[in-house]
């Protein structure tokens, strides 16, 4: 059974770096065709998808949020991060990790991070 759980700080600064980790158990990130994400909700908006690492740790982006994001894993800790630069009150969500294995998902219970100084 596959959980995942978030950790960050629940308040960053403008023009800060947000930095988040997700936890794995169940499952090693490294295990073949599993792709961990980073999927924000504003509120009262949508879902976004931000950025996943494969298990292979090749890393996609969304484009609108590239220049800003990195994303990368420790497979020692089996987790996997967010880093976020230049962070604005735009950017207050809450932040969930999830694991893709085809078309299943395997959410954690989400974090909210707010911005504001």
């Amino acid at each position: 059974h596959v959980q995942l759980q978030e950790s960050g700080p629940g308040l960053v600064k403008p023009s800060q770096t947000l930095s988040l980790t997700c936890t794995v158990s169940g499952e090693s990130i490294t295990t073949t065709d599993y792709y961990w994400n980073w999927i924000r909700q504003p509120p009262g908006k949508g879902l976004e998808w931000m950025a996943l690492i494969a298990y292979s740790g090749s890393p996609d982006y969304s484009p609108s949020l590239k220049s800003r994001t990195s994303i990368s894993r420790d497979t020692s800790k089996n987790q996997f991060s967010l880093q976020l630069s230049s962070v604005t009150p735009e950017d207050t969500a809450v932040y969930y990790c999830a694991g893709s294995y085809g078309s299943r998902y395997y959410w954690g219970q989400g974090t909210q991070v707010t911005v504001a100084s």
